[in-house]
């Protein structure tokens, strides 16, 4: 038997995502979007020495999208751009099911029930595509 696709550690995560707030002055803010759902997350990060220095996240998803940006905002700070888009392809690829890992991101396996529910995908990937391309932004 499967696990559940909402859980309590899902909900757990989805009521504390950290750096839930706009950042201001921010070097870059991505906004990703769901056309499926219409989950959206706003990311907004500051850059130092190549390396995420803080991030505020507003996140409009449902309790998978949440958890996920949870996951990502919660271990986001100091990671390079290159390495906050190795994590979103890594999350992508596991997803789609060309990988079975997901050990690259602490808390993941939490999400991997949902791996069934191809209609939820996009909202989960939202956290780790906005963070990385603002990441990627900001650094440029």
């Amino acid at each position: 038997m499967s696990a559940p696709l909402y859980n309590k550690d899902i909900l757990r995560l989805a009521a504390n995502i950290p750096h839930h707030r706009r950042l201001p002055h921010a070097q870059a803010s991505v906004e990703k979007r769901s056309p499926t759902c219409g989950s959206r997350v706003t990311a907004d990060v500051r850059m130092e020495n190549g390396r995420i220095a803080d991030i505020g996240l507003d996140v409009k998803a449902c309790a998978l999208g949440q958890a996920s940006a949870a996951l990502m905002a919660a271990q986001a700070i100091g990671l390079t751009a290159d390495e906050l888009a190795d994590a979103r392809d890594r999350l992508t690829a596991y997803l789609a099911g060309e990988s079975d890992e997901l050990d690259f991101w602490p808390g993941l396996a939490v999400l991997a029930p949902a791996r069934d529910y191809p209609a939820r995908h996009a909202s989960i990937r939202l956290g780790f595509e906005a963070i990385a391309e603002a990441a990627r932004m900001a650094d440029a």
